[in-house]
């Protein structure tokens, strides 16, 4: 609803702006702390016209014409701004919307132009591809890799809520060096079968880069490991492609445990072993866009002060080189190419999108995000100085266990160990999006799991309540009077649950799954606030039976946010 309502401000706005002679091509429409939506057009216009831009603004709205049954109610002025109220109207298609879609209240099917256009790809908005934790599989998940598959998993659900068809997926390096040495390792030092296959990895690997530290001679023979693979030699191919499954299968269970799911697993390899990346390297030299330096091949990038190697001079390639093959089969299967990537691939994104550009493939979308860290400092899987996401998990698991038993000591243990799970898997992941990417942030599971912030747990608790409000009043049938619902908290509330959609166009058009934790946290305070001003059960029969269905609207909307954030949406708590 609240999508309309700005598309019904464009509109008034344009037709205001077309009559008095200004410019239609910047409304500069934005949410604002003074009315529901606020335009600075006037401001655009200012130096352009030489005009006080508050003398532009009421020379605009003065022109502005309301339809009858409009979604806007007021129009009014403050210095150089147009402010913006919703109408009656607004409110009461908010309500009816929520309770008419429910669960799915804020998917939108239609394209950003409002067409309703299928692509070729059969979904209004067109297929993205995301992709995104991709981890080495050398080990575990540390918690320095889940900032990464919470804001890639968060990213997929807001596109699949906008109306995006969306495949994510996972790519695997199964062919650099990294998974040289654990294949080397397997050869040389007894597997744990006993642990958790991604563990045990883990361990031959950290003993594998002792030995090789400590006898650099041996470096030769990974080396040796690393053009067999490239050539294509059926042994390593083998040797390489099992030790990769070992460690794929402990962290998609990982990642399972976090409610993050992959759709495809796409091997780095595939691309060696079809030709892709032989003929992109072909196109490359044919493109004239490579020198050969010591016999290797290189991309000059003057512009980015640092040349791309794309084949080494013992012919071996590169992951760049895989991945600009990978890139190339994403961008011809769909509309948009999304990657998530940490900070220390900034450079290397911008080389792959040089290239691109230069053969005339659509580039990806690169949302890049700052570090998580511990308190403990930072990590190696290398070094074997890490805490496994695994750890984690268990650690804040049996704290959430804790704090549950202390609020609810008389439910049964099978209630306290569910509850605690959903807490705790959604204190980690709520903490972790809350944070804008491109800011570093520190993951402290004591403030996560605080049921008294602002985080997850309160959030889950908003839905409880309100699913144990509606328990107490058993309202079916009953029928809801809307016009009634005329208090301050009310009326907040409504206009909360209306910006959902909104939230989620802009999350998807920006990339940026920060704001859903936002909206979250500011609708369940909306939602607090209204239950704490206005009384519900034990209201006049109307007017009850009116905030029964606003509760209503709460929980479903509450229901569809903690899901786009990954977050179970427990009825009790």
């Amino acid at each position: 609803m609240f999508l309309k309502f700005k598309h019904a401000v464009e509109s008034v706005l344009e037709k205001a702006l077309d009559s008095t002679g200004y410019p239609t091509d910047n409304l500069r429409i934005e949410e604002s702390a003074h009315a529901d939506l606020a335009s600075s057009v006037s401001f655009g216009l200012a130096s352009q016209y030489r005009e006080n831009p508050a003398v532009i603004a009421k020379k605009i709205a003065d022109a502005i014409m309301i339809p009858a049954d409009s979604l806007i109610g007021k129009v009014d002025v403050s210095g150089p701004y147009i402010n913006f109220s919703a109408s009656k109207q607004f409110l009461e298609g908010a309500v009816h919307a929520i309770l008419g879609e429910k669960e799915f209240h804020g998917a939108d099917n239609k394209t950003s132009a409002g067409t309703g256009t299928e692509t070729e790809t059969g979904s209004a908005r067109g297929k993205v591809i995301i992709e995104h934790t991709s981890a080495n599989p050398n080990g575990p998940l540390h918690v320095g890799h889940i900032r990464n598959s919470v804001i890639g998993d968060t990213l997929s659900r807001v596109l699949k809520k906008a109306g995006y068809e969306v495949e994510i997926q996972y790519y695997v390096n199964d062919m650099g060096r990294q998974i040289a040495i654990v294949a080397w390792a397997l050869d040389r030092f007894e597997f744990d079968r006993q642990k958790k296959s991604d563990h045990a990895i883990a361990d031959v690997y950290i003993r594998a880069n002792l030995e090789l530290g400590e006898d650099p001679d041996l470096v030769g023979e990974i080396d040796a490991l690393m053009q067999r693979i490239e050539t294509g030699d059926e042994e390593m191919v083998t040797r390489f492609s099992d030790a990769t499954d070992l460690a794929i299968a402990g962290i998609t269970s990982t990642l399972e445990r976090m409610n993050v799911h992959h759709d495809l697993f796409v091997h780095e390899s595939e691309f060696v072993r079809s030709g892709e990346v032989n003929n992109f390297v072909q196109e490359l030299v044919e493109r004239g866009l490579v020198e050969t330096v010591d016999g290797a091949l290189m991309v000059p990038m003057p512009e980015l002060g640092k040349d791309l190697v794309i084949r080494r001079s013992d012919q071996t390639s590169l992951y760049v080189t895989r991945d600009l093959a990978y890139h190339r089969r994403k961008a011809e299967a769909c509309d948009r190419v999304i990657d998530v990537l940490g900070a220390d691939h900034k450079l290397i994104s911008s080389q792959l999108c040089h290239v691109l550009s230069a053969c005339g493939i659509q580039e990806p979308e690169i949302v890049i995000f700052e570090f998580v860290s511990l308190p403990e400092g930072s990590m190696s899987t290398r070094a074997g100085k890490f805490i496994t996401t695994d750890e984690l998990l268990d650690q804040i698991e049996k704290q959430a266990f804790l704090e549950v038993t202390k609020r609810r000591p008389n439910e049964s243990e099978d209630f306290r160990n569910r509850v605690a799970t959903e807490v705790g898997i959604g204190a980690v992941r709520y903490d972790i999006v809350k944070v804008s990417p491109e800011k570093a942030t520190t993951f402290d599971w004591k403030s996560a799991l605080d049921f008294d912030k602002l985080g997850a747990p309160f959030i889950q608790y908003s839905h409880a309540r309100a699913c144990s409000i509606l328990e107490k009043a058993d309202h079916a049938n009953e029928s809801i009077d809307l016009a009634l619902l005329t208090g301050d908290a009310e009326i907040a509330l409504i206009k909360e649950l209306a910006r959902f959609e909104y939230v989620i166009d802009s999350a998807a058009r920006e990339l940026k799954p920060h704001v859903i934790a936002i909206y979250a946290r500011e609708l369940a305070e909306a939602f607090n606030q209204f239950y704490r001003l206005m009384p519900v059960l034990s209201a006049p029969r109307d007017l009850r039976n009116a905030r029964v269905g606003l509760v209503e609207c709460a929980r479903i909307v509450l229901a569809d946010v903690l899901d786009v954030l990954g977050i179970a949406a427990p009825e009790s708590m």
